[in-house]
């Protein structure tokens, strides 16, 4: 489990990319790239990692749940999941 500082450090990303996506689109559509250079560098989704929302880890991330493999396991064999089942043949 990622500490609590690393995964309220996304959160906070996650809130500045959404809050400037509309101002960077209109600079980058003008090409006004100095005033891009202005602007807080939290504020590129190119510095957003894709974290488990649960637990915060960074590897084996499963983009469709938004979880990572460890917890997904665990809510699939709980039945949490709906529609996922454990293979067998």
């Amino acid at each position: 489990m990622a500490k609590e500082s690393v995964k309220a450090r996304q959160r906070k990303r996650e809130k500045m990319v959404a809050k400037y996506a509309e101002k960077r689109a209109a600079l980058k559509a003008a090409g006004d790239y100095a005033a891009l250079d202005l602007l807080p560098k939290n504020a590129s989704p190119v510095r957003l990692k894709n974290r488990c929302h649960l637990t915060g880890r960074p590897r084996g991330y499963m983009r469709q749940f938004g979880v990572c493999r460890l917890v997904f396991r665990d809510m699939a064999l709980d039945g949490k999941i709906p529609g996922v089942r454990k293979a067998s043949w």
